[in-house]
């Protein structure tokens, strides 16, 4: 095709018929223009398809990162659903006249206070789109707000994670300065959140 273009070129221009040329070179513009578009169509194309396949790796990544750190919340609710039940039937023994033994004391006492609740969820790869333009790729805009979101929610959780921390230290340093487990659970709040009728004489246990 380009050697006919050439050769009608050659013999326009030794004919001298310059409107022909004319002719013949807004065609081959017109081709030039055409190969262009068409290089661009598929060079968007191409750009494209890289995108919403980067699209689909971060999703498969950021679907396994939640799925982990579902799991990681998952136990830590039942970690603290253990402690206080454990907090609860302590509370529970010393409103009525049966007492646990030492041995089963001690251990309700672990078993309340020995465990820390703090969430650390998996963020790696989240934290890598966020900061990148990695997270221009993902379409979904429902999703694009939950994932920034995300942070704030974390962070929320952390804020009550350490006050229940404050509140657990605090309850401990009442029993190690009176010496009492109902003292305890009186003035740190437990006893009148749970509707325990409040001890006037705190001298033992």
């Amino acid at each position: 095709m380009l050697l006919i273009l050439k050769n009608l070129r050659k013999k326009f221009i030794q004919n001298n018929k310059v409107s022909h040329y004319l002719l013949y070179a807004l065609g081959e513009i017109v081709l030039i223009v055409v190969g262009i578009l068409l290089a661009l169509g598929i060079n968007n194309w191409s750009e494209e398809n890289k995108l919403r396949s980067k699209e689909q790796f971060y999703l498969s990544g950021l679907k396994e990162e939640f799925v982990t750190s579902k799991a990681k919340l998952e136990v830590l609710i039942e970690v603290n659903r253990s402690n206080y039940q454990n907090a609860e039937k302590i509370a529970r023994y010393f409103s009525s006249d049966s007492m646990p033994n030492e041995t089963e004391l001690s251990e309700l006492l672990y078993k309340a206070f020995s465990y820390d609740v703090i969430y650390n969820p998996n963020n790696s790869l989240l934290d890598e789109i966020l900061n990148s333009s990695g997270f221009k790729t993902i379409t979904n805009p429902e999703l694009r707000r939950h994932l920034t979101d995300w942070e704030s929610r974390v962070q929320r959780i952390n804020s009550q994670e350490s006050a229940l921390m404050n509140e657990r230290d605090r309850v401990l340093n009442v029993f190690r300065k009176q010496g009492s487990i109902r003292t305890l659970l009186n003035k740190s709040g437990v006893s009148q959140e749970m509707g325990l009728n409040l001890q006037e004489d705190t001298s033992s246990n």
